[in-house]
């Protein structure tokens, strides 16, 4: 970054920017506030912690939660007996879910400690250690979704789900 202090003679002159640096930081001066700004919409519908690249998070698309909960509540809609949803290593899914059914019965299963400000709705899952699973929740529920971080399709068999999912064979 330069800074210009006019002809260099005084100690008292405002220091300025070039151009170039001026027009880079007005740049990122007026993503921070988009940013600030859709951050606030995204707040006002839904309550969501900030993404943490190290450890692979990155949420949905508002557009994209949403339709993936409303599947998920069709789903629960089919059955006559109360359905409960385990959300699996995607947490953006659990605060859509609740803001469209708030009686939904849905459990976030997620290594990020920061979503225990879910309360009883959420638990502490490593998806690499399936059967640390606490036994209440074994086999409890109908819909699951999953959406890991780093996955490969050898990193997470279907045994992992299966100690999640009442519709897998155990």
């Amino acid at each position: 970054m330069e800074l210009s202090n006019g002809d260099g003679d005084s100690d008292d002159d405002i220091p300025r920017l070039s151009s170039e640096t001026l027009a880079a930081l007005r740049e990122f001066l007026s993503q921070q506030t988009q940013t600030h700004v859709d951050a606030d919409a995204a707040a006002s519908a839904v309550s969501l912690v900030p993404e943490d690249w190290r450890m692979s998070q990155f949420w949905y698309e508002p557009q994209t939660a949403e339709t993936v909960s409303k599947e998920v509540l069709t789903l629960c809609g089919f059955s006559d007996s109360p359905v409960r949803v385990a959300c699996v290593s995607c947490p953006t899914l659990y605060p859509y879910l609740k803001k469209i059914d708030p009686n939904v019965s849905v459990q976030l299963l997620e290594y990020d400690k920061r979503f225990e400000q879910y309360g009883s709705d959420f638990t502490f899952y490593d998806y690499n250690q399936p059967e640390e699973l606490p036994s209440e929740l074994k086999h409890a529920f109908q819909v699951v979704v999953a959406d890991p971080p780093y996955l490969r399709t050898y990193d997470m068999p279907t045994v992992s789900l299966s100690y999640v999912s009442t519709n897998v064979p155990h």
